[in-house]
């Protein structure tokens, strides 16, 4: 995630602020100019909801979320005819509203939901909805008493996953050093894609050299790892328990765990961390790779402030008494999937 100011004070905002803390402006994020710019209400009678930015010329309407719900803090151009923004029109049902406590699920679903659709925009990443593309768009549903899931570019959550104290229950009861709600995003994200970007291309047979034959009966490797639990050995090949399932399973936490790495990257970089520890022969960092403002970073150079990142990442959270915040070690075998992973994506961003 890029650092944002305020444009109107040059307050620092988080990627989630709808208000300036400081001078008390309306804020909303522009996918179109990729940043969140201060408005000014600028209502006339045939558009109540006008809005504009320090870009006069473009006006803006808050998004249907933004302005009847609160759960969304994203803004569309005004002649656009769509009510909802890029990110909104992307969920096809919401929970129910009629029921207490799903308003707040909900938005904490749509704050999830807004990080991973800024990542993959960053990318170049196709983002068509399913209106838009009924046969290859991406649509996202948000159901009670549901297996989290995807099928056929449908991304199903169980709201519940957006309840802290549900979650970290099932993170104890499945015995998961890490599971968050944008975890789940990224995870099922990295089905849809693999639809995209592997199936029927020409990286399928790569893709099965590196990860296994996706063809396997998946049924069957469910049942046997809720049986069975991973095999023996698991982390010399895997990025987590559950990826030594099946090679799509496989697939998806890699590709959730190259987006954790590319958002912590961009983050990192925007702030200007660098490590230099007196110490020579400890982990150092003097420049940190920015790999969605510069697309010339090679995998290599992200990899080792990776490594340097979560070190130090984790002996500030054992810190603040907390568990790490990066719960894996990387095998040589993991990082060559997240290669493939990385390849993959450049492959198809545009210039």
């Amino acid at each position: 995630m890029k650092v944002f100011h305020c444009d109107h004070c040059g307050q620092l905002l988080f990627f989630e602020n709808s208000v300036c803390v400081r001078c008390g402006r309306a804020l909303a994020y522009v996918l179109e100019r990729r940043d969140l710019a201060s408005l000014d209400f600028a209502p006339t009678d045939a558009a109540p909801n006008r809005w504009l930015s320090r870009f006069p010329d473009e006006p803006l309407r808050l998004c249907e979320n933004y302005s009847r719900y609160n759960v969304c803090n994203w803004a569309v151009p005004f002649d656009d005819p769509n009510a909802l923004c890029r990110a909104c029109r992307l969920t096809r049902t919401i929970p129910n509203l009629s029921r207490t406590g799903n308003d707040r699920l909900w938005y904490k679903l749509e704050v999830a939901k807004r990080r991973l659709i800024y990542t993959l925009d960053q990318l170049g990443l196709p983002l068509e909805s399913k209106h838009e593309a009924p046969d290859t768009g991406l649509t996202f549903e948000f159901l009670e008493d549901v297996l989290t899931g995807h099928a056929e570019g449908v991304i199903t959550v169980n709201i519940a996953e957006a309840d802290d104290a549900v979650r970290v229950k099932r993170r104890s009861e499945l015995n998961e050093p890490y599971r968050t709600l944008l975890g789940h995003f990224r995870h099922e994200s990295g089905h849809f894609y693999w639809d995209r970007l592997v199936k029927d291309t020409d990286r399928l047979e790569a893709f099965r050299a590196r990860f296994g034959d996706e063809r396997t009966d998946y049924a069957a490797a469910l049942s046997r790892n809720y049986s069975e639990g991973a095999p023996p050995g698991w982390q010399d090949h895997y990025v987590s328990a559950y990826a030594a399932m099946h090679p799509w399973e496989d697939w998806a936490e890699t590709w959730a765990h190259y987006l954790h790495m590319i958002d912590t990257l961009e983050t990192a970089a925007a702030c200007g961390i660098s490590i230099a520890p007196p110490r020579k022969d400890e982990p150092t960092v003097t420049d940190v790779p920015n790999p969605v403002a510069d697309s010339d970073v090679s995998f290599d150079a992200m990899m080792d402030s990776w490594t340097t990142i979560t070190y130090v990442l984790d002996n500030l959270n054992r810190g603040l008494g907390n568990d790490d915040a990066y719960p894996f070690v990387l095998s040589a075998t993991t990082v060559a999937k997240l290669r493939f992973v990385h390849e993959t994506i450049t492959a198809h961003a545009p210039p």
